[in-house]
């Protein structure tokens, strides 16, 4: 079981750093290769990574009925989850087989697929049902045409896919901490592009550091520069990042502290997704790469309230939209400039000090895990 400290304890930790203006350090510096983000051998060893790891492709509420499903790339390839007349959910590689059309794309939900290019069509399981003039194949099996599965299981809240590997992979799933409560619903999706390496895009959740001269007028007038108080659990990480206001839990008693709308949670989870549990909402931002200097985000936001109440959801509403078009922007803003400034040629190495232990914690596991291939 994963441990990781209680509310109580996060707040006790923030609160001494605040008193004496420290934050949490790791023990060392890292240095990281600039190689690292514009090499396409790397690049394509880490999908590779990607294909063969246990790796969230949604949320569990994505799927919240039987035949609802989401078809996307997700490592470069075509992968459909959907949720079974049984309750159960599974992922196919997403190609009809007689001639590899896709047999669904985006997002929905179906009775079953049908293949638009010559109509085959196939049951929520994956099995074949249909062939129109099926007379023309007389020596196909039909039980041995189904689509092709892919391991998937629901953890946490979420559904993970295996493309090449295996989906318990020593049983790493089983220590991750509650992320998405069952009453959390999704409202809404996105999909975006941002011209930088995933991991540029991954390590700008991953610290404190930057918050006053990035986020001057937007996050910072709410939060504190350069505190954080951060925790590993296996290859993942969970980044605490308090709001000035949690200063007043000083004078309440530790068991009676609570943190709603105090702080935010950023979970990352190994090697490419993102978890932050904000004030009102939750977003789960699925980090897939393009090439070495474009990186797909999937962003998934539920709130964090399982109430219909107009005004409660009108706040998450404008918890989602302070968030998206003010910190959300002005990072993505710096992650392009970084990729750029890659391109200059100034630097071999890129140092992260200890206040950017997370950061740290990510490379050395990446670096860990394309070493031994798992």
């Amino acid at each position: 079981m994963t441990i990781l400290m209680s509310d109580q304890k996060v707040t006790q930790r923030i609160l001494e750093h605040i008193e004496k203006g420290t934050t949490d350090l790791s023990d060392d510096i890292w240095r990281e290769p600039v190689a690292n983000y514009r090499s396409g051998d790397r690049l394509a060893a880490e999908i590779n990574l990607l294909r063969r790891l246990p790796v969230p492709f949604c949320p569990s509420a994505a799927l919240a009925e039987a035949g609802a499903y989401i078809a996307r790339e997700a490592a470069g390839t075509p992968i459909i989850v959907v949720r079974g007349q049984d309750g159960a959910v599974r992922a196919f590689r997403n190609a009809c087989r007689h001639r590899g059309m896709l047999v669904a794309t985006g997002s929905g939900c179906t009775k079953a697929f049908v293949c638009r290019y010559h109509g085959w069509t196939y049951r929520l399981d994956g099995s074949l049902s249909h062939i129109p003039h099926e007379y023309g194949f007389p020596d196909l099996d039909k039980a041995t045409h189904g689509l092709v599965s892919v391991p998937a299981v629901e953890r946490s809240g979420l559904v993970f896919v295996a493309q090449d590997g295996d989906i318990d992979n020593a049983g790493v799933l089983d220590t991750l901490p509650d992320l998405i409560g069952p009453q959390q619903k999704i409202f809404a999706r996105t999909e975006s592009e941002t011209e930088a390496n995933w991991k540029i895009v991954a390590e700008g959740f991953l610290e404190g550091y930057h918050i006053r001269s990035t986020h001057r007028d937007t996050f910072y007038p709410y939060g504190f520069d350069n505190l954080n108080v951060i925790e590993q659990f296996g290859r993942n990480s969970r980044v605490t990042f308090p709001f000035r206001r949690i200063a007043k839990l000083a004078d309440v008693p530790p068991e009676r502290r609570r943190v709603d709308g105090l702080l935010t949670y950023v979970y990352h989870l190994f090697p490419n997704v993102m978890i932050a549990v904000l004030s009102q909402h939750t977003k789960v931002v699925l980090l897939e790469p393009v090439s070495i200097d474009r990186t797909r985000l999937i962003t998934f936001a539920l709130s964090n309230i399982g109430s219909s109440d107009s005004e409660q959801q009108e706040a998450v509403a404008r918890d989602a939209a302070f968030v998206d078009q003010t910190g959300a922007a002005e990072d993505r803003d710096v992650t392009c400039a970084i990729q750029r400034g890659i391109g200059s040629g100034a630097n071999t190495v890129f140092t992260y000090g200890r206040f950017e232990g997370a950061i740290a914690h990510f490379h050395r596991s990446l670096d860990a895990a394309l070493a031994t291939g798992s």
